[in-house]
């Protein structure tokens, strides 16, 4: 301090002055790694004692820092060294830095766990954002992944069947067809999203098993409007609603029945809907049949996890009977060229 002040008696600074503020400016930034290693090794401490280290270090700091910026300010300056010949004096002065170069020690610490605690922060943020996407995978992939059992078991018994009935060649096409579901269903990724002439040729790939099971007794209607072909959508969405229709409207029915499937762009969103003429459901009670449902149950919570309330999933009686399902979504266009 007494130097400083005696910078403005002199009224210019001293020859070597410009090469002292940088070498101290260093000193002091060495003595902040020291700092830094001993707030690193007591990190894990309590308040209590980690305030005591941090006042200690913070003062140990300034007086180190204050001897050496002592120590080369009476080699560098030897002319106004005779200022301070006085040993009150200089003990005042140094007393006086002491105090001063504390303040900047803890100041800088203050600085230092600031700093800290926000990165630290930010990482832990970071970690819980990771941790949400990875759970929202996950739950994704588990109710995309959760293939209908009824539907493989009947597939598997319907080929058994072709077997003994020595219809080799049905039995292989369908084992064909089969391999080709199954293929496009695991391959793809459920965080994406497909257009919508994809998911129909999935969807009849589908279709085609399950036609060999029916024959006559299965009709298929598709309405896809030409603006809605390059809608992007989640993919394998409309097959469990499909074989929902086809497990209660079409193989408990002696004749057999119809589905239909449309997708038409209304109002900048995706319409889409699977109707059949079967028994239909009950909803006044908004009850799904005893045992089934899943597909349904799951392909809601798909759309709750991708879109959130930005959606709607809607049961409806088909007229004269049946049931109706009618989803909207936000509408999303491909890229490419379909």
């Amino acid at each position: 301090m007494a130097f400083y002040l005696g910078i403005i008696v002199w009224g210019e600074p001293p020859e070597n002055y410009y090469w002292y503020l940088p070498t101290i400016a260093l000193i002091g930034m060495f003595i902040t790694l020291g700092l830094r290693k001993i707030y690193q090794i007591t990190w894990d401490i309590s308040i209590g004692k980690r305030a005591f280290v941090i006042l200690g270090s913070s003062y140990g700091a300034g007086v180190a820092w204050m001897g050496a910026r002592g120590s080369i300010f009476y080699n560098m300056f030897p002319t106004e060294r005779k200022m301070h010949e006085d040993g009150s004096m200089a003990f005042l002065g140094y007393f006086d830095g002491s105090i001063s170069a504390f303040w900047v020690m803890l100041v800088w610490s203050a600085l230092y766990f600031g700093i800290k605690y926000y990165l630290l922060m930010q990482e832990e943020k970071q970690r819980g954002l990771k941790a949400m996407a990875m759970a929202h995978e996950a739950q994704l992939k588990m109710l995309r992944y959760q293939l209908n059992p009824h539907f493989l078991f009947n597939t598997l018994n319907a080929i058994s069947t072709l077997i003994l009935d020595k219809d080799t060649e049905l039995a292989n096409t369908m084992v064909t067809r089969l391999s080709r579901f199954l293929r496009y269903s695991l391959d793809n990724d459920p965080m994406l999203r497909v257009t919508v002439d994809e998911e129909i040729e999935s969807l009849k790939l589908y279709l085609d098993i399950e036609k060999v099971r029916f024959d006559e007794r299965l009709q298929l209607h598709f309405d896809i409007e030409p603006e809605a072909r390059s809608a992007l959508m989640p993919s394998l969405l409309l097959q469990p609603l499909v074989e929902n229709s086809i497990k209660y409207a079409i193989a408990n029915a002696i004749h057999g029945g119809s589905i239909g499937v449309s997708a038409k762009v209304v109002a900048g969103e995706l319409h889409l809907r699977v109707a059949d003429d079967g028994p239909g459901l009950d909803l006044r009670r908004g009850k799904l049949p005893k045992g089934g449902g899943v597909g349904l149950a799951n392909c809601r919570e798909r759309l709750k996890e991708i879109y959130g309330d930005n959606q709607a999933f809607r049961l409806s009686d088909t007229e004269p009977h049946g049931l109706t399902i009618s989803i909207r979504i936000p509408l999303e266009e491909s890229d490419e060229e379909t």
